[in-house]
């Protein structure tokens, strides 16, 4: 073979390569208003800046799929993201499914292994069907498969991952969604372990594949997605916030933006000093936090609980606060768990943590209890104190018993504001004081419940907490941002670069 003829046979198998699935499948997904793998990779990094790596990649266990399984069903590579080196995957559903194959997993296990060590973020754009058969029965297909990498599902959160569930995600495909720091899902795709049409034959009862794995259930009832997202460029741009916020690598800060003037003087009036008032606590963190940064995960999982990443005067800052719009702020065990992931993630690469406090303690009962309430809150207060970045607390009402300590009391953070406003005790002075006049009713002792109702008020005003140095600093709301800025600046490790000791790293993905 001559050189021409070389050349020739190259770009064929290239052309075929980049043909992906054929006019037919491409031209349905348009039909749809879906991107395909290869447009979504140009969506998301810079212009031109994606260097493929295993485009010639074909099957290699069934012969006869070698002419029609172009790229094997993944492309994947490198690419810039906003200037900034990445790797990337993302999964062609026109090549069988982009179901899992020997050749395909190769190619994750490369640029996933290369990411890592050169020290870029991670990005999988999913939409898979899971495993291909028949190349993964048998022991043979097993052994070579599934045996082929035992640390292609290992993370110790050294470089950020991403995930997008844009259609089907199954098999693999789930198992790297779960395993990033930030998911979006696209409505309308589906996230499991197995697709409908399996669960269905395993169950005997056909399976509807929202309930299965939709959008709302991961968004609102398990808590496996961040966001969600009504079409493919949405998911992407999601995506490309979140990573604004990351460094590149653990060893690492994040990147700072520039500093913001601005003043936080409507508090007093978004806040009611009676505690039995409820108000939004996202009216709050928009006064004290740099404007349009705050970027929410998980919304609608936990709600009594927000967690954000978002920006204190240019500086990349956590964000953890009560919620007493929703269920007048008591944490329950969906909350704790949402808190423990996102302490985690952000204790894994570099970033602060603000909490602002207003909770009445924990949700008791036997929902709760169900949902194993004390594990989710010790595995909380656990990552809390393992937390190695600077934690600052800010009570701002209510802060009742053991919440007291997960929100940061007790020496949980580096140092306590709170506001004149702060109360402080083991539980609320309405309860404390039916258990203190346990077996004498209110309505025969008016005077004396009163009377201790009034003391224990007054007992549980943050002066005294003030007095013994529980509380570092009370400050007039209005005082909040500057302070906060301030603060952070005080307490950032200046011996280390800002860097943390990553002791959350290796934490589970879920438990």
């Amino acid at each position: 073979m001559n050189d021409d003829d070389t050349k020739d046979e190259l770009q064929r198998r290239e052309e075929h390569a980049l043909g992906m699935g054929g006019p037919e499948k491409l031209a349905r997904r348009r039909e749809q208003g879906l991107l395909n793998a290869r447009e979504r990779v140009d969506y998301i990094l810079d212009k031109d800046s994606f260097l493929e790596v295993g485009l010639l990649g074909t099957s290699s266990v069934v012969p006869e799929d070698r002419d029609k399984t172009p790229a094997d069903g993944k492309v994947s590579g490198y690419g810039n993201l906003d200037g900034r080196p990445v790797g990337i995957v993302s999964n062609d559903f026109t090549v069988k499914g982009a179901s899992s194959s020997l050749t395909n997993m190769k190619k994750i296990g490369h640029v996933k292994r290369v990411a890592t060590e050169r020290g870029m973020p991670l990005i999988f754009l999913g939409e898979s069907s899971g495993a291909r058969m028949p190349d993964n029965m048998g022991s043979k297909g097993m052994g070579a498969m599934l045996g082929n990498d035992p640390s292609q599902y290992v993370r110790f959160r050294e470089t950020p991952w991403a995930s997008a569930v844009l259609g089907p995600c199954y098999g693999s495909s789930a198992w790297y969604t779960c395993l990033a720091d930030f998911t979006v899902m696209r409505r309308g795709a589906v996230l499991a372990v197995a697709s409908p049409q399996l669960a269905s034959m395993a169950i005997g009862e056909t399976v509807d594949p929202q309930e299965l794995g939709g959008w709302e259930l991961h968004a609102e009832t398990t808590g496996l997605i961040d966001t969600f997202a009504d079409t493919d460029e949405e998911a992407l741009d999601l995506i490309k916030r979140f990573m604004s916020y990351m460094p590149s690598h653990h060893n690492e800060a994040p990147p700072m933006g520039p500093a913001v003037e601005k003043s936080c003087d409507a508090l007093t009036k978004i806040v009611p000093e009676s505690r039995k008032r409820v108000y939004d606590v996202h009216r709050v963190l928009q006064q004290v936090l740099d404007d349009d940064s705050i970027f929410e995960l998980k919304a609608k999982f936990g709600r009594v609980a927000v967690t954000a990443l978002a920006r204190l005067n240019g500086r990349v800052v956590g964000v953890v606060a009560n919620n007493p719009m929703i269920k007048g702020g008591a944490l329950d065990a969906h909350a704790c768990e949402k808190i423990t992931r996102f302490l985690v993630m952000c204790d894994s690469f570099n970033i602060p943590l603000l909490m602002f406090v207003d909770t009445p303690g924990f949700i008791i009962g036997k929902e709760g209890e169900r949902q194993r309430a004390a594990s989710k809150i010790m595995n909380f207060m656990t990552a809390l104190q393992m937390f190695s970045m600077p934690k600052l607390s800010v009570i701002m009402r209510k802060s009742y018993g053991q919440a007291y300590l997960n929100m940061g009391g007790g020496r949980n953070s580096d140092e306590v504001l709170a506001w004149p406003s702060a109360e402080v005790s083991f539980m609320d002075p309405a309860y404390a004081t039916k258990v203190v006049m346990w077996g004498r009713s209110e309505e025969e002792h008016p005077e004396e419940y009163e009377k201790v109702r009034e003391q224990m008020s007054k007992d549980n005003a943050v002066w005294d907490m003030a007095s013994s140095f529980a509380v570092q600093h009370v400050i007039r709301p209005q005082d909040t941002r500057q302070q906060l800025i301030r603060l952070m600046e005080f307490h950032e490790d200046r011996r280390h670069g800002g860097i943390g000791k990553h002791t959350l790293s290796n934490w589970p993905t879920g438990y």
